[in-house]
């Protein structure tokens, strides 16, 4: 599993690398893979930042998320991020991935909670009516959210485990943000 992970953070790097080349400085940032396993195993669970970079025109946000099972017959949930894109790489595995369509029940996020001022910024949860996307997903698969798109998982057998890569541009997240199970 670490292979695959390292696998994906790289390739999710290889994508940026155009972008990063107008970092303020001429060194890399790796996350590695023990830190990642430390903030995704830490207790509270949920999507967690694990770095947030300023890479001059932009930050970056590293975060990991762990889901575990869905019910059979829940209603169908999911979020959107108004200012972030999400790329997502799945390092275990599976469910269905949702997205867009007939939404309802639209819930803007709690503009002090950590969720917005740390992790996705601005948003809103919502129930599905009918998405207009439904895939399978599993292990080694690459999922791209663009800004504004509702999306979410639906039946997770067991659990999905996936890196997550936000490019923010309008800066939103807090540059030099390091989670804190990582500074102890």
């Amino acid at each position: 599993m670490q292979q695959y992970m390292m696998l994906g953070v790289a390739t999710l790097a290889v994508a940026l690398a155009p972008s990063m080349a107008f970092a303020q400085n001429d060194v890399a940032t790796v996350v590695s893979a023990e830190e990642i396993q430390t903030v995704v195993s830490a207790p509270g669970g949920g999507d967690r930042e694990i770095k947030i970079l300023d890479l001059g025109k932009f930050n970056l946000g590293i975060a990991v998320l762990r889901r575990g099972a869905t019910r059979p017959g829940a209603p169908l949930n999911g979020i959107n991020h108004t200012k972030l894109t999400e790329v997502y790489y799945v390092v275990s595995g599976s469910g269905t991935f949702i997205s867009g369509g007939d939404i309802e029940n639209v819930r803007a996020l709690a503009a002090d909670s950590e969720l917005v001022t740390t992790v996705v910024g601005p948003g809103n949860n919502v129930t599905f009516k009918k998405p207009a996307q439904i895939r399978k997903v599993s292990a080694g698969d690459v999922i791209i959210v663009p800004a504004g798109v509702y999306h979410g998982f639906s039946e997770v057998p067991d659990h999905i485990e996936y890196v997550l890569v936000r490019p923010d541009v309008e800066k939103v997240l807090p540059a030099g943000y390091v989670n804190p199970v990582l500074k102890k």
